[in-house]
């Protein structure tokens, strides 16, 4: 009982104590300011990094999908002969809208190949349009003949965290 009554004292005396000094103010504030810029850069960072690799991962996609195109119309003639023109000698798509749209093989069971479901988004950029280069385009061009698409680049020409910018990619 001795030891509440000491305690509720303590408490009132405590009490009686309102508001912060103006050093403890500062000095909290001063903390809250240094830990805030040391967080940013390291959020900014790891925003930077989860786009870079979801750019990484729709250009793959992409570019797994133009390929198998390009199999596919040396296994079915039909779409050769349906869908490319004379000049597009290797068989790779024209135009991106034929990967997701699809693709009728040309036979009997008119059976339609689609390669993607829709075409990713470019994260940096936040659109679905991307850069084509042709299989017959030097690597160092920046612009296409349009003959095919034999790959596919980010429109950004922001820097990566690897000092390479994105439509280098």
């Amino acid at each position: 009982m001795i030891r509440i009554r000491s305690i509720v004292a303590r408490l009132r005396r405590l009490g009686n104590q309102r508001g912060l000094s103006l050093v403890e103010l500062a000095s909290v504030s001063a903390i809250l300011v240094i830990m805030a810029g040391v967080t940013y850069p390291v959020a900014n960072t790891m925003v930077k990094r989860q786009k870079e690799l979801e750019l990484r991962r729709a250009l793959r996609t992409i570019r797994t999908a133009l390929d198998r195109f390009q199999e596919d119309t040396v296994r079915y003639p039909g779409i050769r002969v349906k869908y490319l023109n004379r000049a597009n000698e290797e068989g790779y798509p024209e135009d991106l809208e034929l990967l997701y749209k699809g693709v009728d093989i040309g036979d009997a069971g008119g059976t339609v190949l689609k390669y993607l479901r829709r075409l990713p988004l470019d994260p940096i950029t936040g659109e679905r349009e991307w850069d084509t280069r042709s299989s017959r385009d030097d690597p160092k061009s920046s612009f296409s003949d349009g003959i095919n698409i034999f790959d596919v680049r980010s429109k950004s020409d922001k820097i990566g965290l690897d000092g390479i910018r994105y439509s280098k990619w």
